[in-house]
């Protein structure tokens, strides 16, 4: 079959279906209707002229030709993506797709510097778009390995082939309970008792995931993927959890947050800026690069701007 534009952009919705695990799912991401994402698969099964999915109610799963014609969607949109940007350094302007993936709550961080990067690219192209992803630390790793993602922002204490990791700076994890839970206001003497009758947060993130030999209560009666999910768990006062100070910092300034022992029940962690080993590097994830380097050497401006 001759490949069309209206090919990649049918292309691009079936990518972003098999992502998000679903039609419904990938509503908010591609910002139109479920039956218009429907009929938009359809054709795409009819242009190629096979079964990508099965879907209903017993949920969405991928033929065997589906997860060909996945693998296969992935580096022809990335060629497509490498061709763009390198006929636009030929006019000397940068051009194309920026694809970031990163682990949640950054945003709160003042030295992630991501927002400064977008728009430090933004003066740089106006035919420049940004993607970016937020997905779980091992999703971040992933995305760079399958070339979804230019760069990532994450954190990993056992690094993957094929990848770089670039220390961008070190995040502190203190244990935090909130109002209502009996080790909020509860006296010195009675800390440590009532910490052994405390049910801690369980969480598959990276963040924590290996750092559970301090001897808490984890019955696995409560567990979280990402930070604001922890931070659910605790605001409700039945268990205390890990959670970055950056982020956490939002609670304890209203007084809602307490940190548990702090000089014991604490770990650092670095967060890291992770690229390919084996990607071609295009300008633009050049510049991207670059610039992530300059944010974050560069210390954040003031919020009064002094």
């Amino acid at each position: 079959m001759q490949i069309h534009d209206v090919d990649l952009r049918l292309l691009r919705i079936f990518v972003a279906i098999v992502e998000c695990g679903g039609l419904s799912a990938a509503e908010s991401r591609l910002n139109i209707g479920r039956s218009t994402i429907s009929s938009h698969l359809s054709d795409l099964e009819v242009r190629l002229g096979i079964k990508l999915c099965k879907r209903g109610r017993s949920g969405f799963e991928l033929t065997e030709p589906g997860r060909v014609t996945y693998q296969a969607s992935l580096e022809l949109l990335q060629q497509c993506d490498a061709f763009m940007t390198t006929v636009a350094s030929a006019k000397s302007e940068l051009s194309g797709r920026v694809t970031i993936a990163t682990i949640d709550t950054l945003v709160s961080d003042p030295r992630c510097g991501v927002a400064r990067v977008i728009s430090a690219l933004k003066a740089r192209g106006d035919n420049i778009q940004f993607d970016i992803n937020v997905c779980e630390a091992r999703e971040v790793e992933t995305s760079v390995v399958n070339g979804r993602s230019l760069v990532g922002f994450g954190v990993s204490r056992h690094h993957l082939r094929g990848l770089d990791y670039l220390p961008l700076h070190n995040e502190t994890n203190y244990l935090y309970c909130a109002q209502g839970h009996p080790l909020f206001e509860c006296e010195p003497k009675e800390v440590v008792s009532l910490l052994e009758e405390s049910e801690v947060i369980t969480s598959n993130y990276m963040r924590d995931k290996e750092v559970r030999n301090d001897g808490l209560n984890y019955q696995n009666s409560a567990t979280a993927y990402h930070d604001e999910g922890i931070a659910q768990l605790i605001l409700s006062g039945a268990f205390i959890g890990y959670l970055p100070e950056h982020y956490a910092s939002h609670w304890v300034e209203k007084g809602l947050f307490k940190s548990i022992l702090p000089k014991k029940y604490s770990y650092e962690i670095p967060v890291t800026l992770i690229t390919s080993k084996n990607a071609v590097t295009s300008p633009l994830a050049q510049a991207l690069i670059e610039e992530i380097k300059r944010c974050h050497l560069s210390p954040p401006p003031h919020p009064s701007g002094q």
